[in-house]
């Protein structure tokens, strides 16, 4: 049974949050590291690029796991492993092989497990239901979930279970022409932090901006 909390002790609530800066400060603001983000986009759009930079940046506070599910350990992997210097996250990131729920759940439920997971994609995390999801978020309430969805032709998100959980995700990261647009629960406008656009590669987004705009 759910217990009620009393206005003092709301407004007494502390929590935890990152202390990002830069670029990732700009457009996500100063997250907690828990809970749900949603990152999505087209194929050739910088997505896989993105995802690796802000595991990268994200080993610098927590251990992260990455469950590459549609590639697994690949040659193109490899390469976008080390066009990030990912070699610099040291022993703070590793890569999962194709893990399935069952497998990711018994990693989780071990001490010292990774507090960050990225699950690329959520589409080959088969089978995967609203209700299962919800499990998830409630046995590891301290850990924060990371999934990257496919879209389809015009650039939305594939299926109903993928366009839930961009309705629940703190943070929710659309990828288009090497640009992150960002939009996040933890902006603060009065400080300008978050919600600004992340450039993932200067010179191809602008080439791809520099096109749509003619």
């Amino acid at each position: 049974m759910s217990k009620a909390i009393s206005n003092k002790n709301v407004l007494a609530a502390q929590f935890e949050t990152a202390d990002f800066d830069g670029p990732f400060l700009a457009s996500f603001g100063r997250p907690e590291l828990r809970g749900v983000w949603l990152i999505w986009g087209d194929s050739g759009s910088g997505k896989t690029t993105f995802t690796l930079q802000l595991c990268k940046y994200l080993a610098g506070f927590r251990r992260v796991a990455y469950n590459s599910l549609e590639q697994g350990l690949s040659l193109s992997l490899q390469r976008a492993w080390e066009r990030v210097d990912m070699a610099e996250a040291g022993s703070n990131i590793i890569l999962l092989n194709k893990e399935e729920l069952p497998e990711l759940r018994a990693r989780l439920s071990k001490r010292k497990s990774p507090e960050i997971v990225v699950i690329d994609s959520l589409q080959y995390l088969d089978p995967f239901t609203w209700r299962l999801f919800k499990a998830l978020k409630k046995d590891y309430p301290d850990k924060l979930f990371i999934f990257i969805s496919q879209v389809d032709k015009s650039g939305n998100l594939t299926d109903k279970l993928a366009v839930r959980i961009r309705f629940d995700a703190d943070i929710k990261i659309r990828v288009e022409g090497y640009k992150a647009f960002v939009t996040t629960r933890y902006e603060d406008q009065d400080k300008g932090e978050g919600g600004a656009d992340f450039v993932i590669w200067e010179r191809g987004a602008a080439d791809y901006w520099a096109e749509r705009i003619k």
